[in-house]
């Protein structure tokens, strides 16, 4: 095991039956309150990112992609595209609905977001059976971009969300 993979394990601490019984929710809430932490893990992400290959923008998606994405492009040099939840962005919009392990949502981007042709790693804090990213891959994809990476903290091995996203890259700081 890594440094990393062992500073992930100490400050992520699982909570058991939330938001329901039988789902274990990661909780990354003590590693961003450790400085120290919290700049380990990005400067891993951003490494991970640079084995990706180049990228034109990072796109982020709502809530804890917020809190990866901008760091992550800014020290890439490039844009963050933010994908939000049904009904938060203002402007003309691309949208795409999706299930979760545990319901269903919908996620939008503005049309002007990407431009065509734009090469996109998707990040988010937790990949699980892959929705949320195949959803986010879609609205990269009505944007006329194309989708190289994945890029998440934590993998759920058992939900099979990689094999979901096959053959687009997916790489995790931490698998369980």
């Amino acid at each position: 095991m890594t440094e990393l993979e062992s500073l992930i394990d100490d400050l992520v601490r699982p909570i058991e039956d939330w938001p329901e019984p039988g789902v274990t929710f990661r909780d990354i809430t003590p590693l961003l309150g450790d400085p120290a932490a919290y700049g380990a893990v990005i400067d891993g992400l951003v490494a991970l990112a640079e084995e990706a290959g180049p990228v034109d923008a990072i796109l982020g998606i709502e809530a804890r992609g917020f809190l990866f994405g901008p760091s992550i492009a800014l020290r890439l040099g490039v844009g963050f595209v933010p994908v939000r939840k049904l009904g938060k962005l203002p402007a003309d919009l691309l949208s795409t609905s999706y299930d979760l392990e545990y319901g269903s949502s919908t996620l939008e981007m503005h049309v002007d977001a990407l431009a065509p042709g734009a090469r996109v790693l998707v990040v988010d804090d937790v990949l699980a059976t892959g929705g949320t990213m195949m959803a986010a891959a879609d609205l990269v994809s009505q944007a006329g971009g194309v989708v190289v990476g994945n890029l998440v903290l934590i993998e759920l091995l058992a939900l099979g969300g990689r094999e979901r996203l096959a053959p687009i890259r997916c790489s995790a700081l931490r698998s369980y």
